[in-house]
């Protein structure tokens, strides 16, 4: 199991929150997401076959791209 915690400056309110979490989710091997609007955070926990490329990318996609 692995786990990453990112900045996403993009995100502003609770329904990015719940966008990313939805989405992330859908990851096959996407275990947990967990965000913060007011730390603007994002914290996820995966395994194989998921991986944090394919999380990144995802992020990107959707228009929360991680400050890393």
């Amino acid at each position: 199991m692995e786990e990453k915690t990112v900045r996403v400056p993009a995100i502003n309110c609770g329904h990015c929150v719940a966008a990313i979490a939805r989405e992330i989710e859908k990851l096959d091997g996407v275990e947990s997401v967990a965000s913060d609007a007011k730390t603007k955070k994002v914290t996820v926990r995966w395994q194989a076959p998921a991986n944090w490329k394919a999380i990144a990318d995802k992020l990107k996609q959707l228009g929360y791209p991680p400050a890393e």
